[in-house]
């Protein structure tokens, strides 16, 4: 049925991420179809410059793209049926320039709604909210 499925991975709690793989590898599962994990580094303030060594991108772009490969080998699935990329920007800009450049049809989202959260990100998180609303392609919203 989707022969492209985009997953965004949190690495700070891959365990949020737990049910949209599930609901990706299911996905993919029977229709021989390819699953992308992608994670999205925030870029580094400007004003932190100075504090950080001179390749800290460089080092937070391979600690990611370390904990991705890990994530993608847990998944189960062939090697060749799962990738991972590794973005920097805004998050909800780069899942969404992702999912067009790889040519997706499919976005998955793990969504946690927050005993604390405002009325406005009561049903989605703002990152999935911006993403259901722009995405070209179907997404998926897994509630944990």
């Amino acid at each position: 049925m989707f022969s492209k499925v985009l997953i965004p991975i949190d690495l700070a709690d891959t365990t949020l991420a737990r049910a949209a793989i599930e609901s990706g590898i299911r996905a993919v599962g029977n229709s021989g179809g390819i699953m992308r994990l992608v994670n999205v580094l925030p870029m580094t303030p400007v004003m932190l410059a100075e504090f950080v060594p001179p390749d800290f991108d460089a080092q937070q772009q391979k600690a990611s793209e370390d904990a991705l490969a890990t994530v993608a080998r847990e998944t189960g699935l062939d090697p060749s049926r799962v990738s991972g990329v590794v973005r920097q920007g805004g998050v909800y800009q780069e899942i969404l320039e992702e999912a067009v450049a790889w040519d997706a049809d499919l976005v998955i989202m793990s969504s946690k709604r927050s005993a604390k959260a405002a009325v406005r990100s009561y049903f989605l998180g703002s990152h999935t909210g911006h993403v259901v609303r722009y995405a070209t392609c179907s997404v998926l919203v897994v509630r944990n």
